[in-house]
């Protein structure tokens, strides 16, 4: 059953390729949504997909690219959005 979930990412998050990372981990466990900068600095993600994969991508975004810098993920359930596919914004 697909979930999806919406996040927020902050900590030094933009300009360190977070949104493209993010996508190309996020397609590797077939999960579909979008990644977005946020005015405030942090990376807002929806992420649709198994809860499995979820719990992987969530794992992930805790960690993020080599140059991230995470200090928080905070995230909640929402209603299902027919994503296909994953992009960045």
């Amino acid at each position: 059953m697909t979930k999806c979930i919406r996040c927020h990412v902050s900590g030094r998050v933009q300009g360190v390729f977070y949104r493209a990372s993010t996508r190309r981990e996020a397609l590797r466990l077939g999960i579909s949504g979008w990644a977005r900068n946020l005015p405030d600095g942090r990376v807002e993600v929806l992420a649709c997909g198994e809860e499995e994969a979820l719990e992987a991508l969530l794992a992930w975004l805790r960690e993020g690219p080599p140059h991230a810098r995470v200090e928080e993920v905070e995230w909640e359930p929402v209603e299902a959005e027919g994503v296909e596919g994953f992009r960045t914004a």
